[in-house]
């Protein structure tokens, strides 16, 4: 094929099933890697952070980097075309195509050097950013492209997107970072690529073979089209469109790496990169500029500029009141300055004194100008990192607003001239306003790139015809300033079918050659960045998009469509390695459908199946992938707080299952632990008889198998007398002043009474008159897991109808079982919302150290302990943790809460013989460890019965709840 024709190239055909089939069958010869041609699989992997779905031909995760390399020679023999894949989060559909997917980011995930002297690292590609930047901290050094994403992109998606983040003011793109790589072309060329003399790209040209057609070509498009590159490419900071062709050009060293560098996976697959490492300033500060409105805010970007930050952020208005209507950081947003437009402007140094000494002479100059800013240095670390999550939050706050339309990329980063921003903004917004759609400003001013979301309607034929409209005149609009289409995400499909516009039809024809040098039967990637699928092609939605009407259990919000499907954006904040609670599963397994995003896919796609019959999962309710995705959810509840959107997989769990399992019989860790209320009440009967049977050996064992459950895992006692056996009920008074209803929830009341002993005690001692329900009751959180939901309705009213009379009289409801507590707070009102005793109930119900702490008057008793504290998932997702840290702190007591996420025993979850395994995993992370290395004398205090067994069961040591430590500091005894 010539490289002169102006053909375009030809995509990729469908691939033909028996095709697909005899190429799974080959690699699963080939290679020890995962082979997964699987509908489950493929619809897993049919989309990314973008409004594209293109299902797969199938997913290849393969171990090592001659697996890769074996993966494609198979994929070559068979014809079929591949995309390289890495966190999965792109946002302009790079990562989605008819195609073999190659997930890089499951194994190959190494960092294999790095040289603190020569300020370079080489990683694989599936390395997490933070991984990299964790270990080059500790010599002082980082890589400087950050995006908000860091904690869970790769490096090799980065080096796809050329991706930048907050600190490419300092540090430059993910292109200006990158020194050699090893790469890998679709007929089978491993080469390493990087700078380039022109002496050594003449010996390599003429060294003759695929390698020196390689580079001849290179030189040859380089020559002919140099003049054109010097002319027509923007020279902006956040330059990302089009392939960087001036990186061949012989003042920038003819760097073949960096050239490659935001190719989106269209040449070449990345099997190993070294970077460039930047010294990290030790010492930072933040200083926050107010401005009345965020065009006055970024018309002083240049100023702010010249005194050299290393980050600097924009945020409007409308941004701010996203959050504030999403309740997203209240607290932390109280903490800017005055103002209708922000900026962000941090600076570093080798001391605090030095970092804060640049931000004053700022602020001097500032206050000596025409425009003056509020303004506010930031000396607390804590409160620099709360903004700096604020800015973070963006997407967050602007996808999913209550009482607006769901907001979408297709024009989200767009970039100008930094010294031009105020100006574009301003067009942009009268731009906006002619179409009539409404977004958020923000993004990285200093590099001039501009982040939005919004509202097009992409449901109907005429609002697509308007969002291409929109797209085409705000293109119009960005070159008009000298920008670039994209400043951070790349082109993928959302725009490279407008890079005729950027960059002229000569531009375009040299993006073709280039492609065709590496990838000449356009194998990779194909149809995105260059020849591209229209910006309308392979809509996630699109004008067919037919919802399924859904008769569902729990109610969830109209605008996200039926069953919540459309509520996940694919960011992927689920897919952390380590931080947070959200997700253990992932965590355990680094597994995509075992991640809160790829369970949310999956449900999307299973809806999705109900009115497109070609889709892979035509079950519904009855798919059997969806089923497998979501039997290692722990209904930990983290995503419900740690999901930027909000995605609740718990309760979708619990709505699927009731589904699934209509009419079925579940399996028998359903009735063991499900039916925990009932078991309970049954061997309070006969307590010792029932404890002296689940310890007898053989009998014990034969139970476990009966239930399901794990024998690694040994049968919690039950107490010789309940709780409510032991203590008599005082009726509820009408006038309920003064007192407290106090929950003995199934755990605490059949198992651990003592501590409902003790919140008895305390309540009592703080001046409360201590009242219980007038019958055994039960929140039905064990239900929840394995989908009971009728059985849990009923027992909810029954909650509702046995306290009335308290809510009625404004008694609250103090109980010790975070699950217990979230159960009322969230899936109670979700189940009756329009019962007014459910909306009392959750307004009216506490956890004990949250009540104690709201109330001024108690005084709780002093001691001067350590304690390590494990928050459980679900008063981390729903309540928070605000009360206890008050009320310990008012203790004395020096306290730690782990960073360990869910403990991993989550209910039944770690009971249960087929996940005992992964419980362990995930308690072994952060939880047990920390445990095992107290000191004897640290307190380990955990709410939640499941943490205490956890504890129980793989540490030698006794984990105490709340009410223990209060009850025994106030008896002057040492827990």
């Amino acid at each position: 094929m010539s490289l002169e024709t102006d053909a375009p190239v030809t995509r990729a055909a469908s691939f033909p099933t028996e095709a697909a089939r005899a190429l799974a069958a080959d690699l699963r010869r080939r290679i020890r890697g995962e082979v997964r041609f699987d509908d489950g699989s493929r619809a897993l992997y049919a989309t990314d952070g973008s409004n594209y779905r293109q299902v797969p031909i199938g997913v290849v995760i393969p171990q090592t980097v001659e697996e890769v390399i074996e993966t494609v020679a198979v994929c070559r023999a068979h014809g079929a075309p591949i995309t390289a894949r890495g966190g999965g989060t792109s946002l302009a559909g790079q990562c989605c195509n008819a195609a073999v997917i190659l997930d890089l980011s499951k194994y190959l995930r190494r960092l294999l050097s790095l040289d603190p002297a020569q300020r370079k690292a080489v990683v694989e590609p599936g390395c997490v950013l933070d991984f990299l930047r964790e270990q080059a901290e500790r010599h002082g050094l980082t890589f400087g492209p950050d995006p908000s994403t860091h904690d869970h992109n790769t490096l090799g998606g980065m080096i796809g997107n050329n991706s930048c983040g907050v600190h490419s003011v300092m540090a430059g793109r993910t292109a200006d970072n990158v020194h050699t790589l090893e790469v890998l072309t679709y007929d089978g060329l491993r080469l390493s690529v990087g700078p380039t003399a022109e002496a050594e790209l003449d010996r390599l040209a003429r060294e003759g073979g695929r390698r020196g057609a390689i580079y001849a070509g290179l030189r040859r498009l380089r020559d002919r089209y140099a003049g054109l590159i010097r002319e027509r490419f923007p020279k902006i900071p956040r330059r990302v469109s089009g392939y960087a062709l001036e990186q061949l050009l012989p003042e920038n060293g003819c760097n073949i790496a960096r050239a490659l560098v935001g190719s989106e996976g269209t040449c070449v697959v990345v099997l190993k990169a070294e970077l460039r490492l930047v010294p990290s300033p030790p010492a930072r500060s933040l200083l926050v500029l107010g401005y009345p409105d965020v065009f006055q805010a970024g018309d002083q970007v240049p100023e702010i500029l010249d005194h050299a930050p290393i980050g600097l952020e924009g945020m409007d208005a409308l941004l701010i009141r996203s959050m504030q209507t999403m309740r997203l950081h209240p607290d932390e947003l109280n903490l800017l300055p005055e103002g209708g437009g922000w900026l962000l402007v941090e600076f570093g140094g080798q001391t605090k004194e030095e970092s804060d000494a640049k931000a004053r002479r700022l602020m001097t100059a500032l206050k000596g100008g025409t425009v003056r800013p509020s303004m506010k240095l930031y000396d607390d670390p804590r409160q620099e990192r709360l903004l700096w999550e604020v800015r973070e939050a963006g997407l967050a706050a602007t996808a999913h607003v209550p009482g607006h339309r769901v907001a979408w990329e297709g024009w989200e980063d767009s970039a100008v001239p930094p010294a031009k921003v105020g100006a574009y903004l301003r067009d942009f917004r009268t731009l906006l306003d002619r179409y009539g759609y409404e977004c958020a400003l923000y993004g990285h001013f200093g590099g001039g790139c501009i982040h939005v979301r919004i509202d097009f309607d992409l449901f109907t034929r005429e609002g697509i015809e308007r969002y291409k409209a929109f797209t085409d005149d705000a293109a119009d609009l960005v070159l008009s300033y000298g920008g670039s289409l994209s400043g951070e995400h790349g082109d993928g499909q959302s725009r490279a079918d407008l890079l005729p516009k950027m960059y002229g039809p000569e531009l375009v024809q040299a993006f073709r050659e280039f492609k065709r040098l590496w990838d000449p039967d356009n194998r990779m990637n194909p149809g995105k960045l260059v020849d591209p699928y229209p910006r309308d092609a392979n809509l996630r939605l699109g004008a067919d998009f037919q919802p399924p009407k859904l008769d569902t259990v729990f109610t969830y919000p109209a605008a996200q469509g039926p069953f919540d499907m459309l509520r996940c954006v694919g960011v992927g904040s689920c897919r952390r390695p380590k931080g947070g609670v959200m997700c253990p599963s992932y965590m355990g397994t680094l597994e995509e459908k075992h991640s809160t995003r790829g369970r949310a896919r999956l449900l999307f796609e299973m809806l999705h199946g109900l009115t497109h019959p070609q889709d892979p999962l035509r079950d519904g309710w009855r798919s059997q992938a969806v089923r497998e995705a979501l039997d290692l959810c722990l209904a930990c509840k983290g995503c419900v707080r740690d999901c930027p959107v909000k995605v609740d997989m718990a309760t979708y769990k619990a709505e699927f299952y009731h589904h699934y399992y209509r009419g079925r019989l579940r399996p028998r860790a359903a009735y063991a632990m499900g039916l925990i209320h009932w078991w309970a009440r049954a061997a309070a009967w006969a307590p010792g008889l029932v404890n002296t049977v689940l310890a007898t050996p053989g009998l014990s064992e034969t139970l476990q198998w009966l239930g399901g459950l794990s024998r690694e895992r040994r049968f919690p006692r039950f107490a010789r007398q309940t709780f409510r056996a032991r203590f008599q009920r005082p009726s509820i008074p009408s006038d309920g002043t003064g007192t407290v209803l106090l929950w003995p929830d199934t755990f605490n009341n059949h198992w651990q009474p003592d501590n409902l002993e003790a919140a008895w005690s305390v309540l009592e001692a703080a001046g409360y008159r201590v009242v219980l329900p007038d019958r055994p009751l039960c929140c039905a959180r064990p239900l929840f897991a394995w989908g009971f939901l009728d059985l849990a309705k009923h027992q909810l009213r029954a909650c509702l109808d046995a306290l009335t009379p308290a809510l009625e009289a404004g008694i609250p409801v103090v109980g010790l079982e975070p699950a217990c507590v979230a159960a009322f707070r969230d899936e109670l009102v979700k189940l009756y919302p329009n019962d007014p005793r459910a909306i009392r109930l959750a307004k009216q119900s506490f956890l004990l150290g949250e009540f104690l702490a709201r109330e001024d008057g108690y005084r709780p008793p002093k001691l001067e302990r350590k304690a390590l504290v494990q928050v459980h998932c679900n008063q981390h997702a729903v309540i928070g943790t605000r009360g206890d840290e008050r009320l310990m702190a008012a203790m004395g007591l020096d306290y730690q809460l782990l960073d360990s996420g869910c403990c991993g025993m989550a209910g039944p979850f770690g009971f249960e013989a087929d996940h005992c395994g992964l419980s362990l995993k995930i308690g072994e992370r952060v939880l047990l460890p920390a445990v095992r290395s107290a000191d004897p004398d640290t307190l380990i205090i955990a709410d939640g019965f499941s943490c205490r067994e956890q504890i129980a069961q793989a540490t030698p040591r006794r984990a105490l709840h709340l009410s223990q430590v209060l009850a025994c500091a106030a008896r002057g005894q040492i827990p």
